[in-house]
């Protein structure tokens, strides 16, 4: 499989601020992508370099094959962009929008028509005549995303797209990126882990300017991931969860709410068989027991530090 996004010890600083420490990235084509960081850790400055509005200091970086700057209209016509806060002309409705775009690239007639109807589904905008003045951020973003993808382009490049929605707009944004997989390449900027963890296959995560790691999702989780156990007590949570820390199997232990513990284990089926226990030696009553495994928000903390 080729790569849609390739960057080798890719460099950019303004004046004195190094922004990006030579970035390798391998992005293949087909995947749902995320890349993953922090504010400030320089995803929009990558977004910049893959679509050719910034230069890089030095390093290389290819975008479906061509080397940016050097492919030209060739290789832009073959990108779709949502940058972080899109912006709409308010009269227009969004069939008259995604018509206005097509035609930027040159679509007319049936082709045009078909295209905007088939968009306008996959957004669950069709038969919508508000103007987009009057939409939420919810629509606006997947208008946002039907624009970008007008042009039926190879590759989409999503920056933030749900940092400022509420849950049901989120949740629609990111039923419409998964929708896409299979059918265009999707790289998808975002600080939100949770997010990544529903739709990417594959992620980056990015911090200070430095590539942490790269690698499946799944691949992530069975290299750093760990299982853990959460119990709820009744009382005596403190006692119970200072005997619990001291068990051959736990290496962390994490008071939560109320009588919650959270055990991260090397050994679940030892935990689930001493815990009980455990909780009725020390003279509390056991309301709730789960056990699971470390997802991406724990190995994202494990990698980066720090709380998002």
């Amino acid at each position: 499989m080729s790569a849609a996004i390739r960057a080798t010890a890719l460099t950019k600083s303004y004046g004195s601020k190094l922004v990006l420490d030579s970035l390798d990235l391998d992005v293949q084509e087909g995947s749902v992508f995320g890349f993953l960081g922090p504010n400030g850790a320089g995803k929009t400055t990558t977004l910049r370099l893959v679509t050719g509005l910034a230069r890089p200091t030095s390093g290389s970086i290819q975008v479906l094959g061509q080397n940016v700057g050097a492919g030209g209209n060739a290789v832009r016509s073959e990108i779709g962009f949502l940058p972080d806060v899109p912006a709409f002309y308010g009269w227009m409705t969004a069939p008259e929008l995604l018509r206005f775009a097509g035609g930027l690239f040159g679509m007319s007639g049936a082709v045009l028509r078909d295209r905007t109807d088939m968009l306008l589904d996959l957004a669950g905008l069709a038969g919508v005549t508000t103007t987009v003045g009057g939409y939420s951020r919810g629509m606006k973003q997947r208008l946002g995303i039907a624009q970008a993808l007008i042009n039926a382009p190879r590759l989409l490049l999503l920056d933030e797209p749900t940092s400022a929605l509420d849950p049901m707009g989120r949740k629609d944004v990111l039923d419409m990126i998964a929708s896409l997989r299979g059918r265009t390449t999707v790289f998808f900027s975002t600080h939100i882990l949770g997010d990544v963890e529903r739709v990417c296959d594959t992620v980056a995560i990015l911090d200070r300017g430095r590539m942490v790691t790269q690698a499946p999702i799944a691949e992530l989780k069975a290299r750093y991931g760990k299982e853990k156990v959460v119990v709820e007590v009744t009382e005596n949570a403190d006692a119970v969860a200072k005997e619990l820390s001291e068990r051959p199997w736990a290496t962390a232990t994490t008071r939560g709410a109320q009588g919650a513990i959270e055990i991260t284990v090397t050994d679940l089926g030892a935990a689930q068989h001493d815990i009980p226990a455990i909780i009725a030696a020390r003279g509390s009553g056991l309301a709730r027991l789960e056990a699971g495994e470390i997802g991406l928000e724990e190995v994202f903390v494990e990698l980066v530090g720090g709380e998002q």
